[in-house]
């Protein structure tokens, strides 16, 4: 079985986060306990799929695009953002503010999604081409399957 492209798999990855924010937020939290726990849960997820884009799509994207330049640097500010976002979840005391983080990390990530869906990954098939994207997506199965 040949490996998929990496827009691919991050696709993918995309599907099953998008059922862990909508989990989150599906419901009032009974606790900020309970906030943190689902945060952590899905912070988890969220930190892997945000490194292998990060050393992988954005570094072979950094050839083209420039390292700073263009949509990769709002890509990695919006990474930032939704880590930033989730490690205070993790650390809340008061449930309304588990709330309202919740509602932000949401949005943020639901955003920075769309972005790559609509522009990034277009824009990568495009510019570096069904070889690099296999390639880039052998790396991603391996990293997954912790190879």
């Amino acid at each position: 079985m040949r490996e998929p492209l990496i827009t691919d798999a991050l696709l993918g990855e995309h599907g099953v986060i998008y059922t862990l924010l909508e989990h989150l937020t599906s419901r009032p939290f009974d606790s900020a306990e309970e906030a943190r726990i689902q945060a952590a849960e899905l912070a988890a997820g969220l930190a892997t799929h945000a490194r292998i884009e990060d050393d992988l799509l954005f570094v072979a994207l950094e050839g083209p695009l420039g390292p700073n330049g263009g949509p990769l640097a709002v890509m990695r500010t919006e990474h930032a953002e939704v880590e930033a976002t989730l490690e205070r979840l993790t650390q809340v005391e008061d449930v309304q503010e588990a709330e309202a983080l919740a509602g932000h990390l949401v949005k943020v990530a639901r955003e920075h999604f769309e972005k790559e869906e609509q522009v990034l990954f277009p824009m990568a098939e495009q510019l570096l081409g069904e070889e690099a994207l296999r390639s880039l997506g052998e790396q991603w199965a391996a990293q997954r399957l912790g190879a």
